[in-house]
């Protein structure tokens, strides 16, 4: 079995689906591009701010610009489920090598209602394997939304 590492050091790349504010304030693996599934959405309304998501439309044409169809691909989010959602739609766009890291960036919650560190994501993913994350951002490496914001009356 080849681990995560050793895909890496094999040339894989590893795409980070998660929102860019998820990104640049939980952390993130230092050799990950961003690339998100979907944005988030602000807006202001009769006073109020609202929020949403937004599907990120240009998600596949974004990983095209750094991976060809037949690269190793490891993708991620928070705990494994829009990743599972973008190696599909990766898979759907003739990628053959898309590959969903299971635990995310945060991995499971704990579900002991007797642990100070109940609910808390602390169990399995990237953050709690041991393997290199941080805050950095490399401004060639992350996909921002246009217009995602906007103000109404």
């Amino acid at each position: 079995m080849t681990s995560l590492q050793d895909m890496i050091a094999s040339g894989a790349k590893v795409v980070d689906v998660r929102t860019p504010e998820e990104f640049a304030f939980v952390g993130h693996p230092e050799m990950a591009w961003n690339i998100p599934l979907a944005f988030v959405t602000y807006q202001r309304k009769e006073g109020k701010m609202e929020y949403g998501s937004k599907m990120n439309l240009d998600f596949v044409a974004g990983v095209k610009k750094i991976a060809g169809p037949t690269d190793t691909l490891l993708l991620m989010c928070r705990s494994g489920g829009r990743s599972a959602m973008a190696v599909n739609q990766l898979a759907a766009a003739g990628f053959k090598n898309a590959y969903n890291i299971t635990d995310g960036m945060e991995g499971d919650k704990v579900e002991d209602p007797e642990s100070v560190f109940y609910g808390k994501r602390i169990k399995n993913g990237w953050k709690n394997s041991g393997l290199p994350w941080g805050y950095s951002i490399d401004p060639e490496k992350i996909m921002l939304s246009e217009g995602a914001s906007k103000q109404t009356q």
